[in-house]
């Protein structure tokens, strides 16, 4: 089984970073723990204590002063941003298959999609490689 399987069907649960549920960005918590051991900072108790706030402040804030690059092709691992309206809202994780990912499907589980295919696509803002990863050769 790829890395991706591992994470379909992990039930949606708003805020949650754990194996029984996660939000987007638990999503990515768990599996840069998981599969790079890489740890993520949770926001938990921060004064950005919902998931758009959090995904605001990787994009705005995160990539300037932390671990995060814009890079122009997403390889796998790499996060896919979304945004709604002006904000960054959604986070789906480049998979191993060009042009897919995993990411939490609503308020259901985790799915493997074509990321152009869905209602995200045209509110794309780019892919971020963690810089860890970055120094180390992303593959």
């Amino acid at each position: 089984m790829s890395w991706e399987g591992k994470y379909v069907g992990l039930p949606y649960a708003e805020n949650g970073r754990a194996s029984d549920g996660a939000d987007c960005w638990g999503l990515a918590c768990l599996v840069y723990e998981q599969e790079l051991g890489i740890l993520l900072p949770a926001y938990v108790g921060a004064a950005c204590s919902t998931e758009v706030a959090e995904i605001a402040g990787f994009v705005e804030h995160e990539r300037m002063q932390g671990p995060w690059i814009a890079v122009g092709e997403p390889r796998p691992f790499d996060l896919l941003v979304f945004r709604r309206g002006r904000y960054p809202s959604h986070i789906g994780i480049a998979t191993s298959q060009p042009s897919m990912m995993l990411h939490m499907d609503g308020a259901d589980q985790a799915k493997i999609v074509r990321w152009s295919d869905t209602r995200w696509s045209h509110r794309f803002i780019g892919p971020f490689r963690h810089l860890q990863r970055a120094l180390k050769g992303a593959s």
